[in-house]
């Protein structure tokens, strides 16, 4: 049976690990060619290679292209290499690093190092598809925010302006490139199981975490797997009227 992407390329920056990887197979599964765009190969849970997996799993096209986000030229070449398989038609901006900081302690490299993985890249990202996607008149851009960026909490002040910038930029973009066919949506994710939220922040599987846990309605905390599935109905044509929104997934801890 043919999936709901079947036939189209998408290409996921930060795509080897965590929730971009779920979200490159969950496209793959549905039959999508895809572009692994991410700076390391491995995934930082373990197994293969997102794109190995892939093709292997599902038997579409898939590459992997190392990319650094904070440089432009990199995102052009990795929405590029999708060409091989007829040219983007979905972008997924996912690239993004948490660093928790005071802000009497916040330094210029801080602020320059949080926006330009999660600002400038998925600005650029998008610069980069919008330009082959424009011509075609056809294309889909997701953009991983954050419920982080709906609510600020103290010691995050970098994350929370870098993805509140990235709704706006939805919203920005959505105006702009809807004429041309194109849709610009984004995602809010709350506390996701993934190593952001175990190694580089801990927060699951702590004392503190536990009692955050409590807050939110469902008891748990998000799965990758969830992520991934209302990422591809953003870039389907289920959701072809949709542009210049953001959805929350975050088991109604923000309940709004």
């Amino acid at each position: 049976m043919a999936g709901e992407l079947a036939g189209r390329t998408v290409v996921v920056t930060g795509g080897a690990s965590g929730n971009g990887r779920a979200i490159a197979l969950a496209c793959a599964r549905e039959g999508a060619n895809v572009v692994v765009a991410d700076l390391r190969e491995d995934p930082r849970e373990g197994g293969r290679p997102t794109h190995v997996e892939a093709a292997e799993r599902h038997g579409h096209g898939a590459r992997f292209v190392r990319c650094n986000v904070r440089d432009p030229a990199n995102l052009e070449a990795a929405v590029e290499a999708a060409e091989a398989f007829g040219g983007v038609d979905v972008l997924v901006a996912n690239a993004g690093v948490l660093q928790k900081r005071p802000l009497l302690e916040i330094t210029e490299s801080d602020y320059a190092f949080v926006m330009d993985v999660n600002l400038k890249g998925v600005l650029f990202a998008a610069q980069a598809a919008a330009r082959r996607m424009v011509p075609r008149r056809r294309g889909a851009i997701v953009m991983l925010a954050s419920i982080a960026g709906l609510r600020g909490t103290g010691g995050y002040a970098l994350y929370n302006a870098s993805k509140g910038a990235v709704r706006l930029l939805t919203s920005s973009l959505a105006d702009e490139l809807g004429p041309s066919g194109v849709r610009v949506v984004s995602v809010c994710p709350g506390i996701i199981d993934t190593q952001m939220n175990v190694v580089d922040d801990p927060l699951i599987g702590t004392e503190a975490g536990e009692r955050y846990r409590d807050q939110i309605p469902l008891r748990r905390w998000g799965r990758v797997d969830e992520v991934a599935e209302a990422i591809v109905f953003l870039a389907c044509d289920r959701a072809s009227y949709l542009t210049g929104t953001s959805l929350t997934i975050d088991g109604g801890y923000l309940r709004i």
